[in-house]
């Protein structure tokens, strides 16, 4: 009987969040929203968390549903890296009055 090798590739941490801001040069800032359970009062609550993940082709923008993933340290910040937009958001042209 011959042992075979199973490669198992580590369980990789994704997340889906919005984009709140696309300022800065090649990253994002992205916030997931979690719903929890108060643990004393049982209330569900939305717990928010940012985000700095890495665009490296600044392909996202205000308002687009992403997928990250976690990845190495890139900065201070940046533990994240873009995956790809699930959705863009609607271009909303602003009217004068």
């Amino acid at each position: 009987m011959t042992d075979q090798a199973t490669t198992k590739q580590p369980i990789q941490k994704e997340l889906v969040g919005v984009v709140v801001s696309d300022k800065m040069t090649k990253t994002i800032v992205v916030e997931v929203a979690r719903r929890i359970r108060h643990p004393r009062y049982h209330k569900v609550m939305t717990a928010l968390k940012r985000f700095h993940a890495h665009d490296e082709k600044e392909e996202a923008g205000v308002g687009d549903k992403v997928q990250i993933a976690a990845s190495r340290p890139l900065s201070r910040l940046k533990r994240w890296t873009l995956v790809a937009v699930l959705e863009k958001a609607e271009v909303v042209e602003k009217v004068e009055a």
